[in-house]
């Protein structure tokens, strides 16, 4: 049987405004799940409670068999820091250093090694001795996600990953990324405005009018 990653029940969270209430949402190993919505309609902050970044106003998240919130700060960076993957559209490298050395911080900070077949697939193998700064967004996009993976993680919250790419880069990190999760028993959960790219997912979700369903 599966392994859950992670159960999240009755959750609800308001800014000024409501956001969301009773939200229950469950990830299996080898899944990968697209949540969808309009601008505003908190999917992004529904991937910050999700994956450690914002406590709820209520409900609970139990991820990899620990309740989240009830942890203190040294267990969540332990966890973030071995066991999640984190992927923004905003990519945060080091920018004055090259490509190489931002993956191997990676790694040594997760005892990991950098795969040479992982830099192939993102067709980034050569641009490793350059400087971030000298490379195109979709590169530094590609560099971002080969650092995620490159330290293992267990469970990849990406919000809108491809949302700066062009459709076959796009296409080509997905297939990167969901290859990852089937490989190593992991799963992803997706938040995107892309309904191609929600499609290639196991699983698709919708946050509309303060609910999250499965469609």
């Amino acid at each position: 049987m599966p392994k859950t990653l992670l159960e999240a029940s009755h959750i609800a969270h308001a800014f000024d405004y409501p956001l969301f209430s009773d939200i229950a949402f469950k990830i299996q190993e080898q899944e990968s799940i697209a949540i969808l919505g309009r601008s505003g309609s908190g999917k992004s902050t529904l991937l910050h409670i999700f994956s450690s970044f914002i406590e709820p106003n209520s409900g609970t998240v139990t991820l990899l068999d620990k309740d989240l919130y009830s942890l203190d700060t040294n267990d969540i960076e332990e966890i973030r820091r071995n066991d999640l993957g984190i992927v923004f559209q905003a990519h945060y490298l080091f920018k004055g250093m090259k490509a190489i050395e931002n993956l191997e911080i990676a790694t040594l900070l997760a005892n990991e090694t950098i795969e040479d077949k992982l830099l192939e697939k993102l067709e980034i193998k050569e641009l490793m001795e350059q400087k971030i700064g000298e490379l195109s967004g979709g590169q530094q996009q590609r560099v971002s996600i080969a650092r995620v993976l490159s330290k293992k993680p267990i469970l990849i919250f990406a919000d809108e990953p491809t949302g700066n790419l062009d459709k076959e880069t796009a296409t080509l990190v997905m297939d990167v990324l969901l290859e990852y999760i089937k490989i190593n028993n992991a799963g992803m959960i997706l938040v995107t405005h892309d309904e191609e790219m929600a499609r290639l997912c196991s699983k698709k979700y919708k946050l509309e009018n303060q609910l999250l369903e499965e469609f």
